[in-house]
């Protein structure tokens, strides 16, 4: 469902998409409108619907490509490495998905999975994970509590900018931040994170 499909797009934070139109609690456009107000990720359209306008209307939405039932399997994966190689051809500007990240001796994989610093593996929960690559995707600058929240979690609710609080301050304690150091990550109370860039 397109609900489902928001939560699972915010929680495990994929490389691509690839998405019908035909939902049964609403239409696939709503998905696309829903992704693009913060994400670049690739999105690939796969419907029964043929046609021009609807085409139009997703790709005119934020869709990377469109592609009509019946597909032959190469096809629609030759359309999807399409994709992902232009995903990693931008991955180093900032708003990619990919990569790796140093900052002093902190390295990121995203591909990985993996947080270490100076060469030991640093253990955190996939939400933490999730929230630090956000962070290092966007180095150097400041990201709002409500962007991080709609990012990582999809929408706020009352007690969203607490829950991301408990996970920054478990993020840092694992990354051996002590209270007011500003090693790898900046906070600015009242307005957001930011990851140094460098």
């Amino acid at each position: 469902t397109c609900s489902q499909g928001e939560m699972m797009f915010a929680s495990h934070v994929p490389d691509l998409v690839i998405l019908d139109l035909g939902l049964p609690d609403g239409d696939g456009l709503d998905f696309i409108r829903t992704v693009r107000m913060d994400s670049a990720i690739p999105i690939l359209v796969l419907s029964a619907r043929i046609m021009e306008s609807d085409k139009v209307a997703a790709l005119d939405l934020g869709a990377n490509d469109y592609v009509t039932k019946p597909f032959g399997t190469a096809e629609l994966m030759a359309r999807v490495r399409a994709a992902l190689r232009v995903r990693m051809l931008t991955a180093d500007n900032g708003t990619g998905f990919g990569g790796v990240y140093h900052i002093d001796d902190l390295i990121i994989d995203c591909e990985r999975r993996v947080v270490s610093i100076g060469g030991n593996d640093v253990k955190l929960t996939q939400t933490e994970f999730n929230i630090l690559t956000l962070l290092a995707q966007h180095r150097g600058k400041m990201l709002t509590y409500s962007t991080i929240i709609r990012r990582i979690w999809g929408s706020m609710d009352e007690g969203s900018i607490k829950k991301l609080q408990v996970n920054m301050a478990n993020i840092r304690k694992k990354l051996g931040i002590k209270p007011g150091d500003n090693r790898y990550v900046i906070n600015e109370l009242g307005v957001g994170y930011r990851m140094l860039d460098e």
